[in-house]
């Protein structure tokens, strides 16, 4: 090669480097998580331990997060300026609230959901009377039943190729928790892509002391999507707690999970990166 093409090469390459520029890091997003934190002493140490996670690896992952009980902002003008939408333990409960999440998802919003946010059970004081979010948002129905004691489960990655479990491995252990069954069957749904289930090697699940309380067969989604949306639900969230000795102690922690921790980092990264 002659000293002359060398130049050009050269020249070329600098001129390149001066009029591409270079790539720019993500747009920070907004994230608005809302609970009610007041009865069920699992969820309340579930609620207060992930406004602390959230908040202290918001800056890391770029984004801004707020947490609020104050349902009254579930409202058009709030949820404007939010990317992101998190039920941290219950749902909204008045018809404004609901429709203005509703039109918020219709019109291209983001939401995370996390274990007691899709529980509905008609009697109860959480009855399924909002037909939009149980059965076609979520897809899942009212709640039937659940396991206990809340126990560690062996995960199955169910989709790995979706951005909020590429990074996971195809099997991993999760944090105690108390596991959900569901009324509908989400895998005859076309619209619910499931991303992880309770593996089978899992069983039996839960230790009782009542017998439908350990599961010890059957299939379980824990963490899907409806493809119709930009959400995700994510079964977790019911923290281990000392109610036999009435002590209210911490008997576990859900954000204490590495990996179970990516799945929740990388589906909210996805819920706020634009289409």
């Amino acid at each position: 090669m002659t000293n002359l093409k060398r130049l050009f090469i050269t020249l070329f390459l600098v001129i390149t480097a001066l009029i591409v520029p270079a790539k720019t890091p993500s747009k920070p997003f907004n994230v608005i998580a809302f609970y009610t934190a007041k009865n069920d002493q699992a969820h309340i140490s579930f609620v207060n331990e992930a406004n602390h996670w959230f908040s202290e690896i918001s800056a890391k992952q770029r984004f801004r997060y707020v947490s609020t009980n104050d349902w009254s902002k579930l409202n058009s003008d709030t949820l404007s300026n939010y990317q992101v939408v998190i039920f941290l333990d219950t749902r909204p409960e008045l018809a404004d609230q609901r429709k203005a999440f509703e039109q918020y998802m219709e019109n291209g919003g983001a939401f995370m959901g996390f274990h007691f946010a899709a529980f509905a059970l008609t009697p109860s004081d959480f009855p399924q009377n909002w037909d939009w979010f149980h059965n076609q948002f979520l897809g899942s129905g009212e709640y039937v039943s659940n396991t206990w004691r809340p126990t560690s489960a062996i995960l199955k990655v169910e989709d790995r190729k979706h951005p909020a479990t590429k990074h996971l491995p195809a099997r991993f252990n999760s944090q105690p928790n108390e596991w959900y069954r569901w009324q509908n069957d989400l895998r005859t749904n076309p619209d619910i892509q499931i991303l992880a289930s309770i593996d089978s090697t899992s069983f039996p699940l839960g230790t009782g002391p009542k017998p439908n309380e350990i599961w010890h067969s059957g299939y379980y989604p824990v963490v899907w999507t409806n493809t119709k949306y930009r959400m995700i639900y994510i079964n977790m969230g019911h923290n281990d707690i000392d109610y036999e000795h009435h002590t209210n102690k911490e008997l576990s922690f859900t954000f204490t999970n590495k990996i179970q921790n990516r799945l929740i980092i990388d589906a909210l990264k996805w819920l706020g990166a634009k289409n």
